[in-house]
């Protein structure tokens, strides 16, 4: 070939490879597009057949950069909104010393509560209700004292977006407790009578917070209410005596109640106790006998009360304590000398002031003459006899029962002498 033909053919040769060279590109492209087009689901079947999806989004990209990031219609924005709802929760996170009752409060605004979780540190949850408005919550009893917990809230504003929040504190670990003693040994049995009396060494101020800190549970859904003598003495019975059997449970929840500013209960107990059979006497200062009633059957005893000069109170009193023998001192209870009796049998205390049932072995006025200093007293023997009058009724009462006197020169006795409570009306109580 000459050398002018076999440069041209050389030129058409490279023209040519060219011209295949772009189209395999060019195809190779068009694949592309079209695969990009087909994994785009929910771009137009017509313009992802023609690669106008692919641009259109490209587009779209560079208008919303364009436009200081301003979504396209129908694209989410990068800055998810805020819920309108601003949770509140008292105390604040990470506070200590908090007071177990009162201070803890959760709270919403621009919104509605729809959970609120609160669990102690062994993940105990904390029972509490949230408002039927949906605007707080609150605990329904005292939190634990030196216990760390953890608050967990969420509520939803009116388009449903939600606002969370996690808070933890720690309650304070009081400095000063109260003493809390009652006449009650558990699962023992008293009278129809017995009256449950609850002393503290300590003033109580919040005396409310303390008499619900104190409930009682009856087998027979009696009602229970508590009547205060003074700052340090709470007294406990039913409207009517007890009935016979009946099983009650007293639930101490103190260990969390300010009783007094800075001072805490000292005890979270269950004491149980039951009623045995009713036995209810009756001593008339003017007949000299005592009617002795047990379930249904009566029977009458004779006795001596308090002479003109130291007559018995009147009213309702309970056996508070039962000794087989015990000693007796007139300077004792503000008689002077009068008497001091070592070894008097079968005696039952009354009232705080002195008031007993006891044998009676060094005279004989039973049933004839009112020969005491305000005790009722019937026959026994020095060192007290099972077989006397007193050593049978003894052995047949209880702590608990009930014995009233009636037709003394003396008062009622004070409601709060000895278990005496009997002596004020229900609606007082």
């Amino acid at each position: 070939m000459k050398p002018d033909k076999a440069a041209d053919a050389a030129i058409r040769t490279t023209a040519t490879s060219r011209r295949l060279r772009q189209s395999a590109v060019a195809l190779a492209m068009g694949g592309v597009l079209l695969l990009t087009a087909a994994c785009n689901s929910g771009g137009d079947d017509k313009a992802a057949a023609s690669g106008e999806a692919t641009a259109g989004a490209g587009a779209a990209d560079a208008g919303a950069a364009g436009n200081g990031g301003t979504p396209a219609p129908g694209q989410s924005s990068a800055t998810p909104k805020t819920s309108a709802a601003v949770l509140n929760v008292e105390p604040k996170d990470g506070s200590q010393d908090v007071a177990p009752d009162g201070a803890l409060k959760v709270g919403v605004t621009g919104g509605k509560l729809t959970t609120v979780e609160v669990t102690d540190k062994e993940g105990k949850p904390v029972a509490g209700a949230i408002a039927a408005d949906g605007s707080g919550w609150k605990p329904s009893a005292p939190l634990a004292v030196g216990m760390a917990y953890k608050v967990n809230a969420q509520a939803t504003d009116a388009e449903g977006l939600v606002a969370a929040s996690t808070t933890s504190f720690t309650t304070l670990t009081p400095a000063k407790k109260i003493s809390t003693n009652d006449n009650i040994a558990d699962n023992a049995t008293y009278g129809v009578g017995m009256i449950v009396s609850v002393v503290f060494n300590k003033d109580v101020k919040n005396k409310d917070a303390v008499v619900q800190g104190i409930t009682f549970e009856a087998s027979d859904g009696t009602t229970v209410k508590g009547h205060w003598f003074g700052t340090k003495r709470l007294d406990f019975r039913p409207e009517k005596y007890w009935a016979p059997g009946t099983k009650v449970l007293i639930k101490y929840r103190l260990k969390n109640v300010e009783v007094s500013p800075g001072v805490y209960g000292d005890i979270d107990k269950d004491e149980p106790f039951t009623i045995g059979r009713s036995q209810v006497s009756v001593a008339d200062s003017a007949s000299h006998q005592m009617t002795v009633t047990r379930g249904s059957e009566s029977r009458t005893v004779p006795v001596t009360l308090g002479d003109e000069k130291n007559p018995s109170w009147n009213g309702t009193m309970v056996v508070m304590s039962k000794e087989k023998v015990t000693r007796m001192n007139s300077q004792t209870v503000g008689l002077g000398g009068e008497y001091d009796i070592p070894d008097v049998p079968h005696a039952m205390r009354l009232t705080n002031s002195g008031t007993f049932v006891h044998g009676n072995y060094w005279a004989n006025p039973f049933g004839k003459s009112n020969a005491s200093h305000g005790c009722i007293s019937m026959q026994d023997e020095k060192g007290g006899s099972d077989a006397s009058v007193a050593g049978k009724f003894f052995n047949d009462s209880m702590i608990g029962d009930v014995i009233t006197i009636k037709n003394s020169k003396e008062k009622v006795v004070a409601p709060d002498n000895g278990l005496s409570g009997w002596n004020i009306a229900w609606a007082n109580w």
